[in-house]
Protein backbone atom coordinates (compact mmCIF):
# COMPACT_ATOMS: atom_id res chain seq x y z
CA UNK A 1 0.00 0.00 0.00
CA UNK A 2 1.89 3.18 -0.80
CA UNK A 3 0.61 7.08 0.64
CA UNK A 4 -2.49 7.86 -1.87
CA UNK A 5 -3.32 4.14 -0.84
CA UNK A 6 -3.37 4.33 2.75
CA UNK A 7 -4.88 7.82 2.13
CA UNK A 8 -7.95 6.61 0.35
CA UNK A 9 -8.24 3.95 2.61
CA UNK A 10 -8.45 6.72 5.82
CA UNK A 11 -10.59 8.79 4.37
CA UNK A 12 -12.99 5.61 3.43
CA UNK A 13 -13.58 4.49 6.99
CA UNK A 14 -13.46 8.22 8.44
CA UNK A 15 -16.23 9.28 6.06
CA UNK A 16 -14.03 12.25 5.07
CA UNK A 17 -12.74 13.74 1.59
CA UNK A 18 -9.19 12.23 0.36
CA UNK A 19 -8.06 15.98 0.06
CA UNK A 20 -9.03 16.42 3.95
CA UNK A 21 -8.08 13.16 4.67
CA UNK A 22 -4.43 13.87 3.06
CA UNK A 23 -3.88 17.64 5.01
CA UNK A 24 -4.42 15.11 8.23
CA UNK A 25 -2.22 12.63 7.57
CA UNK A 26 0.69 15.01 6.03
CA UNK A 27 0.36 16.97 9.16
CA UNK A 28 0.55 13.90 11.54
CA UNK A 29 3.25 13.00 9.52
CA UNK A 30 5.26 16.57 9.98
CA UNK A 31 4.48 16.06 13.41
CA UNK A 32 6.15 12.98 14.60
CA UNK A 33 9.43 14.05 12.30
CA UNK A 34 9.52 17.17 14.36
CA UNK A 35 9.18 15.31 17.58
CA UNK A 36 11.88 12.89 16.36
CA UNK A 37 14.13 15.20 15.13
CA UNK A 38 13.98 17.02 18.41
CA UNK A 39 14.58 13.85 20.12
CA UNK A 40 11.09 13.60 21.42
CA UNK A 41 9.33 9.87 22.15
CA UNK A 42 5.70 10.05 20.43
CA UNK A 43 3.96 7.29 22.03
CA UNK A 44 0.61 6.38 20.76
CA UNK A 45 -1.00 4.07 23.47
CA UNK A 46 -1.89 0.55 21.98
CA UNK A 47 0.00 1.60 18.76
CA UNK A 48 3.73 1.83 19.36
CA UNK A 49 6.94 4.14 20.06
CA UNK A 50 8.30 6.53 17.67
CA UNK A 51 12.24 7.71 18.21
CA UNK A 52 15.54 8.78 17.33
CA UNK A 53 18.06 6.88 18.68
CA UNK A 54 21.72 7.45 18.53
CA UNK A 55 24.03 5.14 16.23
CA UNK A 56 27.54 5.37 17.67
CA UNK A 57 30.76 5.73 15.16
CA UNK A 58 32.15 2.77 14.26
CA UNK A 59 34.59 1.14 11.51
CA UNK A 60 33.40 -0.52 8.24
CA UNK A 61 34.88 -2.08 5.10
CA UNK A 62 34.77 -0.56 1.91
CA UNK A 63 33.33 -4.02 -0.20
CA UNK A 64 34.94 -2.58 -3.57
CA UNK A 65 38.25 -2.27 -1.90
CA UNK A 66 38.44 -3.80 1.28
CA UNK A 67 39.74 -0.66 2.88
CA UNK A 68 38.71 0.28 6.36
CA UNK A 69 36.48 3.52 6.65
CA UNK A 70 35.28 5.24 9.59
CA UNK A 71 31.74 5.83 10.06
CA UNK A 72 30.81 9.07 11.66
CA UNK A 73 27.84 8.52 14.81
CA UNK A 74 24.29 9.56 13.41
CA UNK A 75 20.58 9.84 14.70
CA UNK A 76 18.33 6.87 13.11
CA UNK A 77 14.11 6.44 13.64
CA UNK A 78 13.31 3.73 15.15
CA UNK A 79 9.96 2.30 15.98
CA UNK A 80 8.76 -0.08 18.06
CA UNK A 81 5.11 -1.73 17.92
CA UNK A 82 3.10 -1.23 21.28
CA UNK A 83 1.32 -4.78 22.43
CA UNK A 84 -2.40 -3.97 20.44
CA UNK A 85 -0.69 -3.97 17.23
CA UNK A 86 1.47 -6.74 18.09
CA UNK A 87 -1.88 -8.54 19.20
CA UNK A 88 -3.67 -7.09 15.75
CA UNK A 89 -1.19 -8.50 13.48
CA UNK A 90 -0.77 -12.12 14.96
CA UNK A 91 -4.27 -12.57 15.21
Amino acid sequence: MNKQEFIAAVASKAGFSNVETAKIVNATLDVIQAEMKAGNKIILTGFGQFEARTRAARTGVNPATGQSIKIPACKVPAFKAGKGLKDAVNA
